[in-house]
């Protein structure tokens, strides 16, 4: 690795920490700059997952104060985890291509989902008027596919997770964002203990990134507790968009 990798992977690794903060989807910074020094798409891959967990940490703490219910945290705890160990295994057994032909639609519907939050509410009912019994089987439902997806792929985990939550849970945009970082990191934390163990991880780009990650997701997640419901809101549905088309077009290319 020269110095040029170093600069290009630090560099990849605060911008992706802190845009998983914000919205999620920074693999598609992190990822295209593995590739670039080198790895093949499968090491980037595992790589990647392994490298921006400090990140999600970084983000929990950053957010720790918008963490309303630590209680509620304890316990979708175990959903987490076991919808990301799934989601690896998943990885790891089968070949990625046609689920990547899903997957932009997948970030897309969840950007839609967002941005006419609202109006699915009255729909599906909103938060507030749920059973106490509908409200957390609904929050363990949403916290199980959204973990299950960022096991076996993770591109704009962040937005799905956002708007899947908000549909379940009555909340400032800023007490969601900072749930959807426990959650992210939890499924982070299988993704190294499973990719360390049986993925080709390559540990010289990871000391690289990481640490870059980590001040990326603390920044991040100040900055997303800071700004108003409204801007993070479309914010998020606006960088949900243009991953979706981004991952559309690698896809169909």
């Amino acid at each position: 690795m020269n110095l040029a990798d170093i600069a290009l992977l630090s560099g990849a690794g605060l911008a992706a920490g802190t845009v998983n903060a914000i919205a999620g989807g920074g693999s598609l910074i992190t990822f295209p700059a593995l590739i670039a020094t080198g790895l093949s798409p499968v090491a980037a891959n595992v790589t990647n997952s392994v490298s921006v967990f400090p990140g999600y940490v970084a983000s929990v703490y950053g957010s720790r104060s918008d963490l309303d219910d630590r209680r509620a945290v304890l316990r979708i705890a175990p959903t987490a985890v076991v919808g990301a160990v799934l989601g690896c295994l998943l990885l790891l057994a089968t070949p990625a291509r046609a689920f990547e032909l899903v997957v932009p639609f997948l970030v897309l519907a969840a950007a839609t989902t967002l941005a006419f939050q609202d109006r699915l509410r009255k729909v599906v009912g909103h938060p507030r008027d749920m059973t106490p019994r509908r409200r957390v089987l609904s929050l363990h439902a949403m916290v199980f596919v959204g973990s299950l997806y960022g096991g076996y792929f993770g591109a704009a985990l962040g937005v799905m997770l956002v708007a899947a939550l908000g549909l379940v849970l009555d909340r400032s945009m800023a007490r969601i964002s900072a749930l959807k970082n426990v959650v992210s990191a939890l499924g982070g934390l299988v993704t190294v203990v499973t990719f360390g163990a049986f993925g080709p991880v390559n540990w010289a780009d990871v000391l690289v990134v990481a640490p870059t990650a980590m001040i990326g997701g603390y920044v991040g997640a100040r900055l997303a507790r800071r700004l108003p419901s409204a801007v993070l809101k479309w914010l998020i549905v606006a960088f949900g968009t243009v991953v979706g088309l981004v991952l559309l077009y690698r896809a169909v290319a």
